[in-house]
């Protein structure tokens, strides 16, 4: 019997040129690479929370929590019925239900905040996250805690300091505590998707996660279920997509590097919060935005060139 042809066969040009990438690319330190995950999950995951505060505000906040992750289930289902089911079963159930409970905890909060604040402040926030990792990190999971992370870390919060305190106005009241309040909630999440990365593939943890948020978040979905429009559910389609790529990417870079490293690395998200926010909702960065991004980068490149030059021994995923 002969082989069966693919449906579509990439150019030869194309496959070259990919081969040479990730060649390239494997040749770089674990700790970079993980690094470089870490920052391609940040710009995924800013784009997906543009789309998010658009549709919440139009939409049941818990009912756009639930479209996001069932969506995002949906697009991890072509590749379980190519591989099937015992492909993607975990090793350990439990911690994928209790990291599924965690994360839908945070959403919670993260979506109820999410339409009242602006995504420049919301994001900045979030940032306050780092300093719980690194300590979870240290405390839980036994990683080292260099003196130079910490400085990274530090540095990129001033970063966000100068960013956020000149152009403080106390708009938004309780939800920003709401929003603050989700940071802690979230590192706990990301302290055991870490724990996970040591014996499940970055896949299973994706499609476990997608599928227990979705089926903790349908009972709060449903009260104020409202239709969505065609083009509500084509943002919907777009925040699984995103979703799934960014914590695809967010588990390879676990995997890869210690959490406490690649935690100054959120800090750039600012940057891509206030571009998003300038582009669709009309929010002009001021100096302030790109002064605090300037220090922020700094702290990033040079953490980045730390850690690369650090030795390591991990177990890639």
């Amino acid at each position: 019997m002969k082989p069966r042809k693919s449906f579509y066969a990439p150019p030869r040009q194309w496959l070259l040129a990919q081969h040479r990438s990730r060649r390239m690319f494997a040749a770089w330190p674990v700790a970079v690479r993980g690094m470089v995950w870490m920052v391609l999950g940040g710009v995924l995951f800013s784009l997906l929370n543009t789309i998010a505060r658009q549709l919440t505000l139009h939409l049941d906040v818990y009912q756009s929590q639930f479209l996001r992750y069932l969506f995002g289930l949906l697009v991890i289902m072509p590749w379980v019925l190519r591989d099937g089911w015992r492909a993607y079963m975990p090793v350990n159930m439990v911690g994928q239900f209790w990291r599924g409970g965690v994360h839908t905890l945070g959403l919670i909060l993260w979506f109820t905040a999410l339409p009242q604040i602006p995504l420049a402040d919301m994001t900045a926030i979030g940032f306050t996250g780092p300093i719980f990792i690194m300590l979870g990190a240290a405390w839980f999971l036994g990683e080292p805690m260099h003196p130079d992370r910490w400085i990274a870390a530090l540095l990129g919060f001033a970063g966000v300091l100068v960013v956020v305190l000149p152009k403080m106005s106390g708009e938004g009241g309780a939800y920003n505590l709401v929003m603050l309040a989700s940071s802690p909630v979230f590192a706990a999440s990301f302290l055991i998707t870490k724990a996970l990365t040591r014996y499940e593939k970055p896949g299973v943890i994706v499609l476990w996660q997608a599928l227990t948020v979705s089926v903790l978040s349908l009972p709060m979905a449903l009260p104020h279920w409202q239709m969505p429009t065609p083009v509500q559910w084509l943002g919907f389609a777009a925040t699984g997509v995103l979703g799934t790529l960014a914590h695809y990417c967010l588990t390879r870079a676990f995997a890869m590097a210690d959490i406490s490293a690649t935690q100054s690395l959120r800090f750039l998200d600012l940057v891509w919060a206030s571009l998003l926010g300038w582009w669709v909702f009309g929010d002009v960065p001021s100096r302030w935005t790109w002064a605090g991004a300037l220090v922020i980068l700094g702290a990033t490149v040079w953490i980045a060139r730390r850690e690369g030059r650090r030795p390591v021994a991990v177990t890639e995923a």
